[in-house]
């Protein structure tokens, strides 16, 4: 496939997908009050999955002539037209996942399987790498991400065991625009009074390591995966520390992520960008696009999709290149297959 310029005839258009919540008993009220979402009654509302394609979870398409179409089925039908280069073959499902998360209270402590480890699981799944960028964060807020130096399988089996696994975790203090990168096989936890968006692979399978010694909705303890967790954990990456953003040619653009799972950029525009330089697509690739400030309009051929803060589009291969325009300034996340 050729990838197509402005202008000209595209195949499939942007999609634009309901969110699918999630409920935890960390959850709270900030994917409505902050990201705008349609939320109901409660306090537990966790995550927003904006873009999924992950068994029964899926996401569902708003408007256009594909509305009502889950994401399964557009790669089922489409999937060369949505994947591009990455469609060759038969996809089984959509590669990536991206979501918003309110963390109102600290998350447990987890782990995830690298591919070859996920594979095993009943029923297999894919492995989990994936990666925040924080939105929000109330004075205090801690990342748990990575293990203390010096800490071994030994030395935190024994903590786990003593129930006092805290005392291996490193942690920070991150700040809003912090994006904290979790190669699968890191031990990590996000902190009360954080939102978050995250970029991952297209997998839910999560090892429980730790839970703060709490209690779910039913009054008992929630089931935890020690040996799992123990076994998954990869003991030579040590602490985790926020990413250094990469410039790139185009100045309003920073790479935040770049692994063989997916790349993140963040893109900064403000309107004074000359309009040639401010388009995307085309490459072959599909992009989820996601407003994290201000709004943003992307115009692909004869469409035009308007994105405000929290909102989301997945930017199909074989729409081509399209253009991102801003009337004030904006900040907004690309995240792709390398």
């Amino acid at each position: 496939m050729v990838g197509r310029k402005m202008g000209e005839s595209s195949g499939l258009s942007p999609l634009r997908f309901a969110p699918l919540f999630k409920r935890y008993l960390w959850g709270g009220r900030r994917l409505g009050t902050l990201l705008g979402k349609p939320i109901g009654e409660g306090e537990d509302y966790a995550e927003s999955w904006e873009v999924a394609d992950h068994g029964e979870d899926q996401s569902i398409i708003e408007g256009g002539l594909l509305a009502g179409m889950t994401l399964g089925q557009v790669v089922e039908k489409y999937g060369k037209e949505l994947l591009g280069r990455h469609g060759e073959g038969q996809a089984s499902r959509f590669p990536l996942l991206f979501k918003f998360l309110d963390c109102r209270r600290v998350l447990s402590v987890q782990v995830h399987p690298n591919d070859a480890a996920a594979a095993k699981q009943v029923p297999p799944d894919l492995g989990k790498t994936e990666a925040w960028v924080i939105l929000a964060a109330e004075p205090g807020s801690v990342v748990y991400a990575g293990l203390k130096r010096g800490f071994d399988r030994p030395a935190l089996e024994r903590e786990v065991n003593r129930g006092t696994t805290e005392l291996c975790l490193h942690k920070f203090e991150p700040q809003v625009g912090d994006c904290i990168f979790i190669p699968a096989g890191t031990v990590h936890a996000l902190g009360a009074g954080l939102v978050v968006a995250e970029i991952q692979q297209a997998s839910d399978t999560t090892f429980r390591l730790y839970d703060w010694n709490r209690v779910g909705p039913d009054g008992y303890p929630r089931q935890l995966h020690v040996a799992e967790s123990l076994a998954a954990i990869d003991y030579s990456a040590g602490p985790v520390q926020p990413q250094v953003p990469q410039p790139m040619d185009r100045p309003f653009i920073e790479r935040l992520v770049s692994c063989d799972k997916f790349i993140l950029d963040r893109w900064r525009i403000d309107g004074f960008e000359p309009a040639e330089m401010r388009t995307i697509g085309g490459d072959e690739r599909f992009h989820i696009l996601s407003v994290l400030s201000g709004s943003a309009t992307i115009s692909s051929g004869i469409t035009s999709e308007q994105l405000a803060l929290g909102q989301t589009l997945l930017l199909p291969a074989s729409a081509g290149e399209c253009r991102i325009s801003a009337n004030r300034e904006t900040i907004l996340l690309d995240s792709y297959l390398p």
